[in-house]
């Protein structure tokens, strides 16, 4: 019952409602994980592209220059990939409150990820197994050519 007396509806797996707030949660996990994985497609397209020209110049400290276009994306795909983790917690309690019949008209549609930003951003930035070796292999790429392009 709310406030007024009235009896809010009760939500379950089977309402559609549920299963189009689901939907939509998905959606956005989806979305998060695809731009995470553009970042890394962009980032190897502009890497490749600059040590191409080096090697075809011949000038070694040109391959420096796509360390800056790396950093960024390092730093946009973190983002990225710590909205993703937000996000599928916020789908789990989700889940979690419809399963135990908690769900209530305030909970469906309120997209938002769970948790604090600064300190999961920090873990995707340096701990994550999915973000940090990309980009460390793709730093040491360009360091090698840095170094041995003559």
């Amino acid at each position: 019952m709310t406030q007024d007396g009235a009896t809010q509806p009760v939500f379950d797996e089977e309402s559609g409602a549920v299963q189009k707030h689901l939907e939509i949660m998905q959606g956005v996990i989806t979305r998060m994980a695809e731009n995470s994985r553009s970042c890394k497609v962009w980032c190897v397209t502009l890497v490749a592209a600059t040590l191409v020209l080096v090697a075809r110049t011949g000038e070694p400290t040109h391959a420096l220059v796509a360390l800056a276009p790396t950093v960024l994306f390092y730093l946009l795909d973190a983002y990225y990939h710590m909205l993703e983790r937000r996000f599928r917690s916020s789908y789990r309690s989700f889940v979690g409150k419809v399963h135990s019949g908690e769900v209530g008209t305030s909970d469906l549609y309120a997209v938002t990820p769970e948790g604090s930003v600064k300190p999961d951003l920090c873990w995707s930035l340096f701990r994550s197994f999915s973000v940090p070796p990309f980009y460390v292999v793709v730093i040491g790429t360009i360091l090698l050519a840095w170094q041995f392009v003559l």
